[in-house]
């Protein structure tokens, strides 16, 4: 092909705009869009807006969570039920648990909303395990593990209740299904990359923006709500939530105050986690006067 000139131009090939890889993002931006904005709902807890993928059912949930512990048990040597160990925070557990349905349409109440209760379907129970990991956590559905390690950290009922509290939130809020959402719309963005011919090192760019920009600071979001309602949690149980801070300066110095920078981190640094506690401590001993028999 020639222009009027008579000079030879080489046809130009594909689909403009950039080719059909433009064409594939598009494609798939557009799809991103679509699943993102089709599975957003309102926390009646939180009042905030949230994504989880409608295909994941709280039962879809809870039988991961069940296939989770059962796997874990297969591994782990839980403490004996009558171990005073165990006997302490089976009793702790049991006062929070108590308290949920309470603390649920409180919260729920104060955005105008109805608390979904899906703790009805919950079988809750909790092992205490042996190791030297100062962690718990709690699993969709209800089941909750407790690691020896974290007893002499917490140093008394108060603070276990507030980190049990915590897990328990995670579980309430769905924090499960929302990561897995997450890792959906991620797989989302990495398909779209693959298919328009993006190289190595440009998929690892995009996946570094999403990471900082979105999956992380999102994961920290769910860390403070899950501080939040675990606090209104224990002192709605007649625990003390003042123990929030001393117990949030004794797992920094446990962890050796080498935890990596926020930005980079799905927590909040210990500063900054200590600093909301503290901010929400007038709403806990609210709670713990509104809720609390012995504090009435």
């Amino acid at each position: 092909m020639s222009d009027p000139y008579g000079n030879q131009v080489q046809q130009r090939r594909g689909f403009g705009f950039g080719g059909i890889r433009w064409w594939v993002l598009l494609l798939f931006a557009g799809y991103a869009v679509y699943y993102w904005a089709s599975n957003r709902s309102t926390d009646p807890l939180t009042g905030e807006t949230v994504m989880i993928d409608k295909t994941i059912s709280p039962d879809d949930e809870k039988a991961m969570g069940l296939q989770a512990w059962n796997e874990l048990l297969q591994t782990e040597q839980p403490l004996p039920p009558n171990d005073p160990n165990a006997q302490v925070i089976r009793g702790i557990m049991q006062r929070l648990v108590a308290k949920v349905p309470e603390v649920s349409d409180a919260l729920a109440a104060e955005h105008n909303l109805q608390a979904q209760h899906i703790e009805k379907t919950f079988d809750w129970d909790v092992n205490v395990l042996q190791s030297d990991q100062v962690n718990a956590f709690c699993l969709p559905g209800g089941k909750m593990a407790v690691y020896t390690g974290l007893i002499p950290v917490a140093q008394n009922n108060d603070a276990m209740a507030i980190v049990m509290g915590h897990e328990i939130t995670h579980a309430l809020l769905r924090h499960g299904a929302q990561r897995m959402t997450e890792q959906r719309l991620a797989q989302i963005g990495q398909m779209a990359g693959a298919m328009s011919g993006m190289d190595q090192a440009q998929m690892q760019a995009v996946m570094s923006v999403y990471g900082y920009g979105r999956a992380l600071p999102y994961a920290r979001k769910q860390e403070t709500q899950a501080d939040e309602m675990g606090l209104m949690l224990a002192a709605a149980a007649c625990f003390n939530p003042e123990e929030a801070i001393p117990l949030w300066q004794r797992m920094d110095q446990a962890s050796g105050g080498e935890s990596p920078p926020e930005f980079a981190s799905t927590h909040p640094n210990p500063g900054t986690r200590m600093q909301n506690l503290q901010a929400l401590m007038p709403k806990a001993m609210e709670y713990r006067k509104r809720f609390c028999e012995s504090a009435k």
